[in-house]
């Protein structure tokens, strides 16, 4: 018996058995892929302190201990490396999002804009610069993780499908799986869309939704976008030399007639947007969910 069982290893999960583990803590993770990182988090951009998007319940206020845990992971985690290139962003959610700047952050003009950016063919006016802002290798950290909790004693079980959660007398005892009965003092639902149909039995709604999300990657010259780059049209930053991510808005049509259209017009507007991107070449493409 674990006194921990975590259920998922993606970023969350990896992340909690691997810090239960550094504590001595007996923990178990269970996932259904073969390796770490296979569902969301394998197709994530991994924008690290980025202010966009939803910060539920006060969320936000937790941005600067994120960046000082990246960077201690930094010194923990053998062969991961942050790339702390800063970001900068000229979206409409960003002007209105940008009217009360928080610490760190700066409006620049075009000028500074050319030189954070010196590919861009036409900078815009005005953008928001944070220069703590900085990206990883989704899958390479949570591959990481997963190693590391293994080497400070952690049990790592893939391709373990957890179908429920074991009850008795209202309380949990462990789940449920493909590969068994695994026991637990505490169980950490870390599945992303799958923990409210796990967590029925506890009678708690949880309502865990899918954020849909389209990543594309691209081979391009190295260095031809230095730092994380949040545009109208698209956000793209370079992951490691001369691999770039680029995302693009949910595309409602799932046919793939309509992505492949969509991947090609995010190229096209890439290569108007940074000079040095005509040989740029498609690598892969995914949309999630």
């Amino acid at each position: 018996m674990s006194a921990v069982v975590v259920v998922g290893a993606g970023i969350v999960g990896s992340s909690v058995a691997y810090h239960l583990a550094r504590q001595a803590v007996p923990v178990t993770l269970l996932d259904q892929g073969p390796s770490p990182a296979t569902g969301a988090t394998g197709d994530s951009f991994a924008w690290i302190g980025g202010y966009g998007g939803d910060w539920p319940g006060g969320a936000q206020d937790l941005r600067g201990s994120v960046l000082a845990d990246y960077r201690r992971l930094e010194t923990e985690l053998p062969h991961v490396a942050v790339r702390w290139t800063g970001s900068l962003a000229w979206t409409d959610a960003q002007a209105k999002h940008d009217s009360r700047l928080g610490p760190s952050r700066f409006r620049v003009g075009g000028s500074d804009i050319a030189v954070l950016e010196p590919n861009l063919r036409n900078p815009p006016e005005q953008a928001i610069h944070t220069p703590s802002d900085g990206g990883v290798d989704p899958t390479a950290m949570t591959s990481a993780l997963v190693d590391a909790a293994r080497a400070h004693g952690a049990m790592v079980i893939h391709n373990s499908i957890v179908t429920s959660l074991k009850m008795a007398g209202g309380h949990v005892e462990g789940v449920l799986s493909s590969t068994g009965f695994h026991a637990a003092g505490t169980v950490v639902l870390a599945a992303g869309t799958g923990i409210p149909e796990l967590a029925e039995p506890l009678l708690a709604g949880l309502p865990v939704a899918a954020s849909p999300a389209c990543l594309v990657r691209l081979k391009a010259p190295p260095g031809l976008v230095k730092t994380i780059v949040a545009s109208p049209d698209f956000e793209v930053r370079e992951v490691r030399d001369g691999d770039l991510f680029l995302t693009l808005p949910h595309v409602e049509d799932k046919s793939a007639t309509s992505f492949e259209q969509a991947t090609q017009d995010a190229l096209r507007r890439l290569q108007c947007l940074f000079r040095g991107s005509d040989c740029c070449r498609l690598l892969g493409y995914c949309q999630w969910p």
